[in-house]
């Protein structure tokens, strides 16, 4: 083989390789996003059925349920539209009702949200920009508490 064949397949086999890692990254990164989705967008059938996503807003006043030792229910409301969340473990210590809350999670088969994790704001002035954005999409001059 010449120099310059051996230069231009090594190139070649360079630009392979970047392209096959490029490829890799791109895959593992889509596989571990979580879009975020609101009330609204899930009961218009817009969530991925089976696939992990977060969807939040504020609990809703006297919805919050406890079925067992550790399992949950409660409302998660847009101000537009409420979505039932079930949850199997601890809620965290700064979890309460009209409180703002993310949850990630996936609907089930039967359309029910599943909450793998639940996250909780953590002062009286912090509310989660995608709820603070989603609160004011809904509801024009409603402030997010």
């Amino acid at each position: 083989m010449k120099p310059r064949q051996r230069r231009l397949l090594f190139v070649a086999l360079a630009v392979a390789g970047v392209a096959l890692a490029a490829v890799m990254v791109t895959r593992a990164l889509q596989s571990n996003l979580t879009y975020y989705y609101t009330p609204t967008q899930v009961a218009n059938h817009e969530a991925p059925q089976g696939r992990l996503f977060r969807v939040g807003g504020l609990v809703k006043k006297g919805s919050l349920t406890r079925k067992d030792n550790v399992g949950v229910e409660f409302t998660v409301t847009d101000l537009h539209t409420d979505l039932a969340i079930h949850y199997q473990g601890i809620l965290p210590d700064l979890f309460k009702e009209e409180g703002g809350a993310v949850v990630r999670g996936r609907l089930d088969g039967s359309g029910r949200f599943v909450a793998e994790e639940v996250m909780a704001k953590h002062d009286a002035s912090y509310v989660p920009p995608e709820v603070a954005a989603t609160l004011k999409q809904t509801t024009p001059g409603a402030t997010p508490p």
